[in-house]
């Protein structure tokens, strides 16, 4: 995928924003979009169910757009709803292309055969992938920063009729260097209801996009996952990207350890 400074006239399956953004953070958005490419239709679907969390983040992308534009960071997105293929998912993950999201089932998903599944590899997890290996390749030519690997995702308030409390939670593996303080940033507002490794951690299999790009390599990263019920309105997005950037920029101005610390599950 081409990297472009401007808004992509023709529909591509990834776009990557500034990518000669001075920050050392690179937003990631993995399930920025709800799209189905023209061939699948709806997957079977009823077209509400295409504007539920099954289909994509809420307010992911809102949020990751004015992150990238307060810190001056690349944003990478994926444009194709994680129902043709969850971008943030191995290749052998059961749920890859999920034939039942949450409680609903996906009729276009049951029993696909490999050439299909290549097929979904091809337009969406390949290409996203390869455009955040690109996006290091050109800033290291470049001589921009190391990346400093940003997730942000969004969750549902209730899960399978279980409430969530959080308004936010930092996800993290044995790498704290960012998640530690931005955990205690974000408490010491005295405002949010944090969760550490919650609604997810790494060991629900969440965490590919970083482990691929980040942890492998050495380099630091968090996943950030708010609330959706909070940020259904661009001043909401708007107020969200705010906080979170001005604790970046502070985590960003220390030094970051790179000592391996055992990941704080609940």
């Amino acid at each position: 995928m081409g990297l472009s400074q401007a808004t992509q006239s023709v529909w591509e399956p990834v776009r990557v924003t500034n990518p000669d953004g001075r920050s050392p953070f690179v937003i990631l958005c993995d399930h920025a979009s709800n799209h189905i490419p023209a061939p699948y239709g709806r997957l079977g679907l009823q077209p509400d169910d295409l504007q539920k969390h099954i289909a994509w983040d809420p307010g992911a992308l809102g949020v990751s757009q004015v992150m990238s534009t307060l810190l001056d960071a690349p944003l990478v997105e994926s444009r194709v709803s994680r129902l043709i293929i969850d971008c943030n998912r191995p290749l052998q993950a059961p749920d890859l292309i999920p034939s039942t999201s949450e409680l609903t089932v996906v009729p276009a998903n049951v029993d696909l055969n490999d050439q299909e599944k290549q097929r979904r590899i091809a337009i969406s997890h390949q290409p996203y992938h390869a455009s955040i290996e690109e996006l290091a390749k050109h800033r290291a030519d470049k001589g921009l920063p190391t990346p400093i690997y940003v997730a942000v995702h969004s969750f549902t308030p209730v899960y399978r009729g279980v409430a969530r409390p959080w308004h936010i939670g930092i996800i993290h593996d044995d790498y704290d260097q960012v998640a530690a303080p931005l955990i205690a940033g974000l408490q010491a507002l005295n405002q949010f209801c944090v969760g550490i490794n919650e609604p997810y951690s790494p060991a629900d299999r969440v965490y590919y996009t970083l482990e691929r790009h980040a942890s492998a390599h050495g380099l630091p990263a968090v996943m950030i996952e708010i609330r959706n019920d909070l940020i259904t309105k661009p001043k909401e997005e708007k107020a969200w990207a705010g906080i979170l950037s001005a604790i970046l920029k502070e985590i960003a101005q220390a030094p970051l350890s790179t000592t391996r610390k055992a990941a704080n599950t609940i």
